[in-house]
C-alpha cells in the first residue's frame, strides 16, 4: 500500500463524547512505572532521534485561545459563531453557509529544530459537521510561517468528503498527505495548532474534540539497529486479518487488496480490544465479502485528495471511535517498541522496503506499508501481524531485528498507539513522545 474478527460477535461501538472523556481523564494521569524485569539502558538510538509529542484533554484546552468556541467537557461551538461558506472540492453541491470556530493552541517550543509534525485527534462529529486541524512553525531564524492545514475530518461521509489538503507549497513547508514538513535546509523551533470546528449553518449540532496531539520531529539519515530488551520474548494475541482477500472492493475508497494494508491493521487492534463497528454499522457491505468490518474500517478512513485510505490520525480518529484512546506517535527505536508489548499494547507501524529488504515479507517491496508489532522472539526478532499475507494463516511473520528496524526507521519510526484507559501505556521515563 502506497502510505497508501476472530471473536468478533456484534461489538457494541462507541462513539459518544462522554465516553472519549472518560478515556481522556484516565489516560493523561501519570502511566504505569516500568516492569522491574525490564532492562532499562538507553538505546544509541534514544540520543540521536530529537521526537516530542504533546497532548491535550478537555482541562488542557483551557490554555489556548478561543474564538467562538468554549469547554463542554471537550472543545465545542459557541453561541455566537462566524458564518462562512464552505464549497467541498469533492461535493459538487458549491459554497454552502457554515457556522465556523477555532481553537489556537499556545505556542510550543520543542527545545531542538525539528523538521516533521504530525498532528492526531479525536472528536465527535454529527452530520453537517467536521474539523480541520493545521499547524504553523517559526524558524529557527526567527520567521514565522503560514497555516498548513493537515487534514479535514468527519466521523460520516454524508455531505461531506474527509480529505487530505495537498503540499500547500508556499513558503518555508509543506504538507505530504497529513505531515508537515519543512523545506530542504529550515527547521522549525515552535509551532502552533490551529483547530476550526464547523457545522451546517441553522444547525444546533456541534462537533466536540476529545483530544489533540502533536509530535515534533528531526530525524537523522541513518539508526544503529537497537539491541534487545533483558526481557524481550513476548507475543500478543492479535486476531489476524488478510488485506488481501478485499482485492476489487469497492473501488471508490480505493479498491481493497495492496491499498488497504492500515485499515487492515486497525482492525486487528480494535479486535484485539473487543472494539469495531456492530454488524448494524457494516450491514451495508455486500454479504459477498468476508470481514466486513474491514470494508467499514476503509470507507470512514479513506481521503480525498490523497485518494487513500492510509492517513494516519484519519486511522486513529477512526479507532477512538470506538471508545479507545488512540494517536500518532514516533519512537526512536525498537527498544520503546517492546516496552509497549510488555504493557501488552500492539503497535501498529508503519514500514517502507525494497527488494530483499526484509526477509520473508509476503510482498517484494513497498514505499509505504502498515503492519501490526505483536511481539518480539526471545531472540529479539519482530513479530507481526502482516495484513499484506494471502489469508489468515500468513499474515504471522517474524522478521529479522536490523531488517524491520531499517524498514520503519525509514518511515520515521511512526506508529498508532491504541488503547482502552484501562490499559496504561508504559511509563515513558526521560521521553517526551507518549
Amino acid at each position: 500500500m502506497l502510505r497508501g474478527p476472530s471473536g468478533h460477535r456484534g461489538i457494541i461501538a462507541i462513539s459518544v463524547l462522554a465516553v472519549m472523556l472518560q478515556l481522556t481523564s484516565a489516560s493523561s494521569a501519570a502511566v504505569a512505572a516500568p516492569s522491574a524485569a525490564r532492562s532499562t539502558a538507553a538505546s544509541p538510538t534514544d540520543t540521536v532521534k530529537p521526537i516530542q509529542t504533546v497532548r491535550w484533554g478537555p482541562r488542557m484546552f483551557a490554555e489556548g485561545r478561543f474564538e467562538h468556541t468554549r469547554l463542554a467537557g471537550g472543545l465545542v461551538l459557541g453561541a455566537a459563531a462566524d458564518r462562512v461558506g464552505y464549497d467541498d472540492p469533492y461535493g459538487g453541491s458549491g459554497r454552502v453557509a457554515y457556522d465556523r470556530g477555532r481553537w489556537y493552541s499556545p505556542w510550543h517550543s520543542t527545545g531542538f529544530g525539528f523538521t516533521e509534525l504530525i498532528a492526531s485527534y479525536q472528536a465527535v462529529t454529527p452530520i453537517g459537521t467536521f474539523i480541520e486541524v493545521s499547524v504553523r512553525g517559526t524558524t529557527t531564524g526567527g520567521r514565522r510561517s503560514s497555516w498548513d492545514s493537515l487534514g479535514r475530518w468527519a466521523s460520516h461521509d454524508r455531505s461531506f468528503h474527509r480529505m487530505s489538503p495537498g503540499a500547500q507549497l508556499d513558503d518555508y513547508s509543506r504538507v505530504a498527505v497529513d505531515t508537515l514538513k519543512t523545506d530542504a535546509g529550515v527547521t522549525f523551533r515552535s509551532w502552533q495548532l490551529r483547530v476550526t470546528l464547523m457545522r451546517r449553518a441553522g444547525s444546533a449540532k456541534t462537533p466536540a474534540v476529545a483530544r489533540l496531539a502533536a509530535v515534533a520531529s528531526r530525524l537523522p539519515s541513518t539508526s544503529p539497529t537497537s539491541a534487545q530488551a533483558v526481557d524481550a520474548g513476548r507475543e500478543l494475541r492479535v486476531p489476524r486479518y488478510s488485506q488481501q482477500i478485499h482485492e476489487g472492493e469497492y473501488p471508490r475508497w480505493d479498491g481493497g487488496g495492496e491499498a488497504w494494508c492500515s485499515p487492515t491493521s486497525t482492525s486487528m487492534v480494535l479486535a484485539f480490544w473487543g472494539r469495531g463497528p456492530t454488524p448494524k454499522q457494516y450491514a451495508w457491505v455486500d454479504d459477498d465479502y468476508a470481514q466486513p468490518w474491514v470494508d467499514y474500517a476503509a470507507r470512514y478512513t479513506y481521503a480525498w485528495g490523497y485518494d487513500g485510505t492510509g492517513d494516519w490520525p484519519f486511522n486513529t480518529a477512526y479507532a477512538a471511535r470506538f471508545g479507545l484512546d488512540a494517536f500518532v506517535t514516533r519512537l526512536r527505536s525498537l527498544r520503546e517498541a517492546e516496552r509497549f508489548i510488555h504493557a501488552g499494547v500492539p503497535l501498529v507501524a508503519s514500514i517502507s522496503f525494497g527488494p530483499g529488504q526484509l526477509d520473508n515479507a509476503p510482498i517484494r517491496s513497498s514505499n509505504g506499508h502498515v503492519v501490526v508489532i505483536t511481539g518480539f522472539t526471545a531472540g529479539g526478532k519482530v513479530i507481526v501481524n502482516d495484513p499484506a499475507g494471502a489469508n489468515a494463516t500468513k499474515v504471522r511473520r517474524v522478521y529479522r531485528r536490523d531488517q524491520f528496524e531499517n524498514a520503519w526507521s525509514d518511515k520515521g519510526g511512526v506508529v498508532y498507539v491504541i488503547h482502552p484507559a484501562s490499559t496504561r501505556l508504559p511509563a515513558p521515563g526521560h521521553h517526551s513522545n507518549w
